[in-house]
């Protein structure tokens, strides 16, 4: 089975995010006022296996050894079976 994966990774609350930052100051010499910008980093792939669970805690294994810092970001992993 095919399972479709998407990885959205963000800063912890309370690290500096200079892109947001930079965002909210262009945005608001735009003339918009924007509060609270926050960037995420999506992440999409697809993987076989016939068990959503094992696939979820592969995609885990690979956010805690590289795709992400777990010091500083927070991620949430969608993990959704293809339609055959």
């Amino acid at each position: 089975m095919l399972f479709d994966i998407e990885i959205n990774i963000s800063l912890k609350a309370g690290m500096l995010n200079p892109e947001a930052t930079q965002v909210e100051r262009s945005l608001d010499l735009l003339g918009y006022e924007v509060k609270d910008v926050k960037t995420v980093e999506i992440i999409k792939f697809q993987m076989e296996g016939e068990d959503s669970q094992a696939i979820r805690e592969n995609v885990v294994d690979m956010c805690e050894r590289l795709l992400c810092n777990p010091v500083i970001h927070d991620y949430e992993i969608s993990v959704v079976p293809q339609e055959e």
